[in-house]
């Protein structure tokens, strides 16, 4: 995986983690680590969604300027 894993890639590799926590018998240090590369990929996640939240954003404020000065 790349340093700039796509949002798609990195919320399917957290599903993987979340389904073998949830559906194995896994030795301590296996699940401790599995649940490590769980919360770095759902804080991945959560970086690409906020950071596309915030490009929304300022898109949604640069198309309405033009309307606001006409109303002016």
């Amino acid at each position: 995986m790349t340093t700039e894993t796509n949002f798609e890639a990195a919320f399917q590799a957290l599903q993987e983690v979340i389904e073998k926590l949830e559906n194995s018998e896994l030795p301590l240090q296996d699940a401790l680590a599995l649940y490590e590369r769980g919360k770095a990929l759902s804080s991945q996640c959560a970086a690409i969604l906020e950071k596309a939240q915030l490009r929304v954003s300022q898109l949604g404020e640069e198309t309405a300027a033009p309307f606001a000065e006409d109303q002016d």
